[in-house]
């Protein structure tokens, strides 16, 4: 009997050779993107619900945990999806279809995917209106909303009918928060002599900027299949990683961190988050904070975009304009009502979502000869017992009851999950307990 292949899987095509550039037109521009926004380092400064980093430990530590951060998202996160999608040309919702199976594919990556890009949309969301009340100066609760609603709907709208010149604005758009955490930095350098950290714990703080940064990027990991899909050879693959991942975690991650403990070692006091650094900039603080909010245009975008995506490839009996609307609604809601607000819960869900993913994902394709095996028949049980593991390991200090042991254990959970969904894999796989690969020409 000949397996019939879904037809999200039929309708594949490869990128062609003809249609991929140099890694630094496409990967390296795009992952810089992902960390300039003010999401990454706003989170990475003040974390709400644990202790700020660079209040734990000196500056050089902090930069120091940035450089292995940015190492470990490119080799363990980044790295295998990049290759199997330049290898293939195919996106990461098909080449995950060998991890977890043709039918398996539908939820794992795809939908998870597209639910994990509405919470993306609701953090762009919150992050954008936060910081226009913080440039009219207002902290009341109704203007917070009605912002939340203009932009969710009005960038969603943007983000279907003309992502295309998202697309081109973002490449000049990546300057604009670059610059001005330059300026901060510079505004606030002349303190860093006088930094101390306030609550000196160097191996928590170490270990909390690896988690917030590899949560943050867990996603983005896996779907460097897509950003692999148009780079040229490895070469590209590896150049548009150091670059566009380990390199711009320590320049955008860094340099906020250094005007934060800046503008402490000036001032005194233990207040971490970043808007005071911005703050300190005079006459030019109020713009500095519409700019950032306008930087989170693209951001915004793309996730509704991806998202959308998702939703119309996986559920094609739902209109897309349907799907699309509720998942806009859903991310509106999240920020309006400040769930959006708590980034790193956010980073660790995504890291624990996407870690044991990307983990089973460089098994597989170390287990193939580090290429892609090709589809799988139905669901490969591999993959989801290999994923749901991890993600039990990700989520620990979340569930109640837990021994706190076992959570002081379990750090950087995003880690541990990545590294469980990576030998849980392969373990099943070597024990025969992978479905047979369909050949795509059928």
């Amino acid at each position: 009997m000949v397996y019939s292949l879904p037809g999200y899987v039929k309708s594949s095509v490869p990128n062609p050779s003809s249609n991929r550039a140099p890694w630094y037109k496409n990967t390296f521009p795009s992952y810089a993107g992902i960390f300039l926004w003010v999401a990454f380092y706003l989170g990475l400064a003040a974390p709400s619900g644990m202790p700020a980093p660079i209040g734990q430990m000196g500056v050089g530590l902090c930069l120091l945990a940035l450089i292995v951060a940015g190492l470990l998202c490119f080799a363990l996160y980044y790295y295998a999806p990049g290759m199997l999608g330049m290898q293939t040309g195919r996106p990461l919702y098909i080449v995950g279809t060998s991890t977890f199976g043709t039918k398996g594919g539908y939820i794992m990556p795809g939908l998870l995917m597209g639910a994990l890009q509405i919470g993306w949309f609701a953090v762009a969301t919150a992050v954008a209106a936060t910081f226009i009340m913080e440039g009219l100066h207002q902290s009341a609760k109704l203007p917070y909303v009605i912002i939340c609603i203009v932009w969710a709907y009005c960038l969603a709208w943007i983000a279907v009918k003309g992502i295309a010149y998202v697309a081109r604005v973002a490449q000049y758009l990546n300057w604009v928060p670059l610059i001005m955490i330059i300026i901060i930095f510079v505004a606030n350098r002349n303190g860093l002599s006088h930094y101390r950290p306030a609550h000196p714990d160097a191996s928590s703080g170490f270990l909390d900027i690896l988690a917030i940064v590899i949560g943050f990027f867990a996603t983005a990991g896996a779907a460097g299949a897509d950003f692999g899909m148009n780079s040229r050879n490895r070469k590209d693959v590896a150049l548009g990683g150091l670059t566009g991942i380990a390199l711009a975690i320590l320049v955008a991650g860094g340099l906020p961190l250094l005007a934060v403990a800046g503008y402490v070692g000036r001032h005194g006091g233990a207040n971490y988050d970043y808007t005071i650094a911005i703050g300190s900039v005079s006459g030019l603080a109020a713009v500095m904070f519409f700019l950032f909010a306008a930087a989170s245009v693209a951001p915004t975008c793309f996730c509704t975009f991806i998202a959308s995506n998702s939703f119309a490839t996986m559920l094609p009996r739902i209109p897309r304009a349907v799907s699309t609307l509720i998942a806009v609604t859903i991310g509106m809601l999240l920020a309006a009502t400040g769930v959006a607000q708590n980034l790193v819960t956010f980073f660790t869900i995504v890291g624990a979502s996407f870690g044991p993913i990307c983990g089973a994902m460089a098994a597989d394709y170390l287990l193939a000869g580090k290429k892609w095996s090709g589809p799988r028949e139905g669901i490969n049980w591999s993959g989801y017992i290999a994923w749901a593991v991890g993600f039990f390991v990700g989520i620990l200090s979340y569930i109640p009851g837990i021994p706190a042991s076992w959570v002081k254990a379990d750090r950087p959970a995003v880690l541990f999950s990545f590294i469980l969904g990576f030998v849980i894999y392969w373990i099943l796989a070597k024990a025969g307990a992978r479905p047979a690969v369909v050949p795509l020409e059928v």
